[in-house]
């Protein structure tokens, strides 16, 4: 009798999803309803295990890029930050995995971040509360107005959009400068591709940087460029701190060039407690606190990309801010 054999179809395993976001209960539920055949596991950077990492095929969150080695069986990663430089290196991702960025979740926090601190130097409010503390009562003389002023953003994205839109509507004039310019950008008035930076330089009452970290940005504002800006301008860098050559504007603002600067990003963090930008009157430093999840909008905002792009990616649909 001839034996009739059946071949039966292994069904694909379901997904393993490693969720490192900072989730309440609610939008647990709502991850398990959107994916529903999935094992779900929740943990925090600092409790994550090695097993839960080797048996994640999807992992949204922020862990370790080292602790990346142990997934290998990891399809598809979504940080929970805007940033991704500390996943780029070779063999921190398994070959092949999709990799998506948090771009746009806390636009809004750090552009607001960016405003207050221009306003605070237009304003001469570091040198107020200095005085303050000194018990000082002394008016420091002539403020700046954002009205009428002219913003030049160096990185027109989601920070760079949000940030010129806030100036334009207290009646700045706005530009930007980015890789690529296919069109027109919310928030600007003109646009313009990076090669024409050294030319917009010298129009700009504020230059604020907020360019990602690459071989192609570090110390893109250098000596040169600092030497351009108008003497009574003001700097703001917010995007990452390898962009600014800190001891060329130390010895700019010693050298009495610019109204002021404010970073909250630096090249090497924490600060060293011996580094003369602490030292400079007319400069605000903040420390690398404008983003993150300090704004209940920004986790909200970052839970709802991770939960439309787990849709797409379950639909077969491409994913938003595609990294690789």
């Amino acid at each position: 009798m001839e034996t009739i054999q059946t071949k039966v179809r292994e069904r694909p395993m379901s997904d393993y999803i490693l969720n490192m976001l900072p989730v309440n209960e609610e939008e647990k539920q709502e991850f398990e309803a959107i994916a529903p055949q999935a094992t779900h596991v929740y943990a925090g950077r600092r409790t994550v295990t090695p097993e839960q990492l080797a048996a994640a095929t999807i992992i949204f969150g922020w862990p370790r890029p080292r602790d990346l080695a142990t997934a290998k069986n990891l399809k598809w990663f979504q940080t929970m930050w805007a940033g991704t430089d500390e996943y780029m290196g070779d063999g921190i991702l398994p070959q092949g995995a999709l990799f998506t960025s948090s771009s746009g979740s806390n636009s809004l926090s750090v552009a607001e971040h960016m405003l207050a601190s221009l306003l605070a130097l237009c304003r001469r409010l570091p040198t107020y509360r200095d005085n303050q503390r000194a018990h000082l009562w002394k008016d420091e003389g002539a403020m700046k107005a954002v009205f009428g002023s002219t913003v030049l953003v160096v990185g027109a994205g989601h920070i760079g959009s949000d940030f010129a839109a806030r100036c334009r509507s207290l009646g700045a004039k706005t530009m930007g400068v980015k890789r690529k310019v296919t069109g027109d950008v919310e928030g600007f008035d003109q646009v313009f591709p990076m090669e024409e930076l050294d030319t917009l330089l010298p129009q700009a009452d504020v230059v604020a940087l907020v360019l990602p970290h690459s071989p192609q940005t570090v110390h893109l504002m250098n000596e040169e460029r600092i030497a351009l800006m108008k003497d009574d301008a003001i700097l703001l860098s917010d995007g990452r701190g390898t962009v600014l050559d800190q001891e060329a504007l130390v010895r700019a603002m010693e050298g009495g060039k610019l109204w002021g600067a404010a970073l909250d990003v630096v090249e090497t963090e924490p600060l060293p407690e011996d580094s003369p930008l602490w030292d400079i009157p007319n400069l605000l430093i903040t420390p690398h606190v404008a983003g993150g999840m300090r704004l209940e909008i920004t986790r909200k905002t970052c839970i709802r990309m991770a939960q439309d792009n787990l849709r797409r990616y379950l639909a077969g649909e491409p994913l938003v801010n595609r990294v690789k």
